[in-house]
């Protein structure tokens, strides 16, 4: 369904017709899509406003005065203006004259903002992922897990004829046949900074049958780059400007740490302090089949169960948005499992699966789990 979605969705034929006559009042969708490789939302442009003549102009007090761009509003910090002159969300030093910076591990990356503590930065993450068009489905404070709904990527719809009449009409009659994710980690720090990592899944819709007229849909793999375009983006809701966030993504601090697992106790050591650890095993999980539902760095152990994300897609669409009942859903994904992540010494940290009574166990889900990770750490 990479271009029309007629051989797939035969019931929006019946529309189609009622369309076509009204083409020709409606204006182009051009300056609905963005131009570039991110857009996932459809915002027309609202009418100018128009000024009665008769308005009496309000007096010029401080009261109808906006505040400068570094006073804080709501519970956002307030903002510092760096050496190049930006009101950036971090506090720079010198070692970052931003106020914050990018750390990779292969094509992993995450944000570091300096002197920020996840309260700080939680209700500008949640602007920003509903400016980029995305509702949350997770939505915790508490355990610093935000994950959006399932989206279409409008940017990924070639504009062809079909899109320019059509699509402009009933917007659900021409489809990419994909779907985006994204689940964002927020994590305290051991310097006072706060992480935030962006992981993309993704799945897309393939024909299926001899006569192509059936349809399911398959994983594909996440896109780092894709990740990295979001971590850009949000650089600069933090105040950097688009060339800094890309040079700082260019010039990201290379972490080198090797995963080492024991396959007789089904357990891993990550040569690193708890604190990279705890950072390191989250990522790694968000990059496997296992959803993170929970975590509680205290004593350290991620909450986790197997995602099944071809039954969360059942949702999507006409009939699916009818009948899908999201809870019984998220009951038939599996049991829960429990990962630790617990300190050996203070270079030294072990990851392993615990049962139901708290012990470590090697059961062969056990073992699937610390393999998977031990793939993502290395």
């Amino acid at each position: 369904m990479k271009r029309s979605a007629f051989s797939l969705h035969a019931t929006r034929m019946a529309v189609l017709s009622l369309a076509v006559g009204s083409l020709a009042g409606c204006e182009s969708l051009n300056d609905w899509f963005a131009s570039d490789r991110v857009n996932y939302k459809d915002t027309a442009s609202a009418p100018p406003l128009v000024v009665p003549q008769d308005l009496t102009a309000a007096p010029s007090d401080q009261r109808f005065v906006a505040p400068l761009p570094t006073v804080a509003l709501g519970n956002e910090p307030k903002r510092t203006v760096t050496s190049a002159g930006n009101a950036t969300l971090g506090q720079p030093s010198a070692q970052d004259p931003l106020g914050m910076h990018i750390e990779r591990d292969g094509d992993r990356r995450w944000l570091v903002v300096d002197g920020r503590t996840p309260d700080d930065v939680w209700p500008i993450l949640q602007e920003f992922w509903q400016q980029n068009g995305f509702s949350l489905t997770t939505d915790s404070a508490a355990t610093g897990i935000m994950t959006t709904d399932w989206a279409e990527n409008r940017a990924n719809i070639p504009d062809d004829w079909f899109r320019r009449t059509i699509g402009r009409v009933i917007d659900f009659a021409y489809s990419s046949g994909t779907r985006d994710r994204f689940r964002t980690l927020v994590t305290r720090g051991p310097d006072g900074q706060t992480d935030i990592s962006i992981t993309h899944s993704a799945m897309e819709e393939v024909l299926t049958g001899q006569d192509k007229t059936m349809s399911r849909w398959v994983e594909r793999p996440r896109d780092p780059a894709l990740e990295a375009a979001f971590l850009s983006k949000l650089m600069q809701k933090f105040g950097l400007t688009d060339g800094q966030s890309k040079q700082l993504l260019t010039d990201a601090h290379q972490s080198t740490a090797i995963a080492q697992i024991d396959g007789g106790s089904a357990t891993l050591d990550l040569p690193e302090s708890f604190d990279r650890a705890w950072l390191r095993v989250g990522l790694a999980l968000d990059r496997t089949n296992f959803t993170v539902d929970n975590r509680d760095r205290e004593k350290g152990i991620y909450y986790v169960r197997y995602a099944d994300s071809m039954q969360e897609l059942k949702g999507d669409g006409l009939l699916g948005k009818l009948f899908y009942n999201p809870a019984k859903a998220k009951k038939q994904t599996g049991p829960e499992f429990l990962v630790t992540v617990r300190p050996k010494t203070d270079t030294l940290t072990q990851v392993a699966v615990l049962d139901q009574n708290g012990q470590v166990t090697t059961s062969s889900d056990a073992q699937r789990i610390v393999s998977a990770l031990n793939a993502q750490l290395n």
